[in-house]
């Protein structure tokens, strides 16, 4: 409501009308910003339970569907506040809208005032000649939805009425022998099957509220195909980040249908991952997945047959048949070590609490030497964080013989003491990172996929999902935008991309002004 103070009503009746209707959006007012206030109260208390004690935690998917819940209804007040507030802010609120990204189409609408359309408009107090004075912009995000089109390739024929011959483009090669899916869609697919993690059903509903139905078994099929020319690609990745001196593995759950028994199986979904940007070093970050039916030794003692230097691993045993002939020398994770000793902390244990503090003095010096080189990494913790890991296992060697065998601070304890040459190497390589959370942030979004698909739906599922993943996740480590860059490399590989330039094609090799 916005008041004219210099035009208030002469007559009582309308003056007591107007400050009822004050009172009463006063009253509403007071009653929405209380809302306000509990939904915001509610929300953090929310995000205290990812700082919370673990049995307290929400699981992260549903901690994310319940802050996006009381965000939106939170945005709902303000917006309802906002409307009936008589002076709205002129400027945006902090941290909204501010950021326009450049690379964005802008799309511009002209808004004249009412009856000034034309060329030599008037000035409808005066009737003076009106001039250009100048603009205000505002700025909106928009969006254009997705659409589903036919090509018609179109050839035309031509005839030489001399001789008789007959002259026609040959027919563009496709992607899919006898299929109508092109690169663009198939990568639409792929990108939204394993980087957005929407199942093949899903997409089938989308494109059919698109116009297009389509069975989910033919977007299956598509992504078969796709995944037939990328893996060609994929193995030019594993060969440039196998022949890289310092690696990341890990490994997690990836439940399979077994053939036959319409039962599911436990495979496993091993990563292999670089990232040499926190000590300066040469090579790209990347990953490399490989999926395999069963956790036998052999399975990353085979993916690891050509890597030559240091792995950081967690306590799977089963990477410790690498270092047999000093091929592959292993370095520990420390953020695994940790972890033991947490929840024994939390559960009031003050030799865990101080079995933490004495890791973190360790991590803070890490934070310090963050983005150095190696040599100067190497010299810090030579320096500083050597005499402390040193202290810290005399201090857990003491503690050891003192507590019960079977308890869960002694586990602990041994499982530090039994790795700790592993957990030292970092401290003589300055390539090395105290833990392995690089190839950690790599699984997850593999553990997101899964968790939306329930399962793979066969071993060649889960070995084509490797393949994709693998470039995906590569192109997100890059900063490279995952639909541009399979739409581009599908089309130069249909069009006779020599096999002799496949680095080329490598997602730090390409950029869109190249694929146009």
């Amino acid at each position: 409501m916005r008041l004219d103070l210099d035009n208030l009503p002469a007559d009582p009746a309308l003056l007591q009308q107007l400050v009822r209707d004050l009172a009463e959006l006063v009253e509403r007012q007071k009653a929405d910003l209380a809302e306000l206030e509990a939904l915001r109260q509610q929300l953090r208390q929310m995000q205290r339970t990812v700082f919370g004690r673990r049995s307290e935690r929400l699981d992260p998917d549903q901690l994310d569907l319940g802050l996006e819940d009381l965000e939106a209804d939170i945005a709902r007040v303000e917006a309802k506040l906002a409307a009936s507030d008589p002076e709205p802010p002129a400027k945006e609120p902090p941290g909204r809208g501010r950021d326009w990204p450049d690379h964005l189409p802008h799309h511009d609408v002209t808004v004249k005032p009412h009856g000034l359309d034309g060329e030599n408009a008037v000035c409808p107090c005066c009737g003076g000649a009106l001039h250009a004075a100048g603009e205000t912009i505002a700025r909106m995000v928009d969006y254009v939805p997705a659409q589903v089109r036919v090509l018609r390739i179109r050839r035309p024929k031509y005839a030489c009425r001399g001789c008789g011959t007959l002259h026609q483009a040959p027919a563009p090669d496709k992607p899919i022998a006898k299929g109508m899916a092109t690169p663009a869609m198939l990568a639409h697919i792929i990108t939204s099957r394993y980087c957005d993690h929407l199942p093949f059903y899903r997409q089938a509903q989308i494109l059919a509220r698109n116009g297009f139905p389509v069975d989910r078994s033919v977007l299956a099929g598509w992504a078969g195909q796709a995944c037939w020319w990328l893996e060609a690609v994929r193995d030019e990745l594993a060969k440039a980040v196998f022949a890289s001196p310092k690696l990341f593995a890990d490994d997690t759950p990836m439940p399979t249908l077994a053939p036959g028994t319409g039962r599911v199986k436990i495979g496993r979904f091993w990563a292999y991952a670089r990232d040499d940007r926190p000590w300066q070093g040469p090579d790209p970050p990347a990953v490399v997945y490989a999926y395999t039916g069963d956790r036998k030794g052999e399975r990353p003692a085979s993916h690891l047959r050509d890597f030559h230097g240091v792995l950081q691993v967690d306590g799977y045993a089963g990477f410790g048949r690498l270092t047999a002939g000093n091929r592959v020398s292993l370095a520990a994770c420390w953020s695994h070590a940790r972890r033991r000793f947490y929840d024994l902390a939390e559960a009031g244990s003050p030799i865990a609490a101080e079995a933490l503090r004495r890791i973190a003095r360790l991590y803070a010096i890490e934070e310090r030497i963050r983005g150095r080189t190696a040599d100067e990494r190497r010299q810090v913790r030579q320096a500083d964080a050597a005499p402390q890991v040193a202290d810290l296992k005399v201090w857990l060697e003491q503690e050891l013989p003192r507590l019960p065998g079977r308890s869960k601070l002694a586990e602990a304890i041994r499982y530090a003491l039994g790795r700790w040459t592993a957990l030292c190497v970092y401290l003589g390589d300055g390539r090395v990172e105290m833990d392995t959370n690089t190839v950690e942030r790599c699984i997850r979004p593999v553990a997101l996929g899964r968790k939306n698909s329930l399962f793979s739906g066969s071993e060649g599922g889960g070995h084509r999902w490797a393949v994709i993943a693998s470039l995906v996740e590569t192109c997100k480590l890059n900063g490279v935008e995952p639909f541009a860059y399979l739409r581009n490399i599908l089309e130069r590989m249909v069009n006779g991309h020599p096999a002799s330039r496949l680095g080329e094609l490598l997602p730090w090799n390409w950029t869109p002004a190249v694929n146009t």
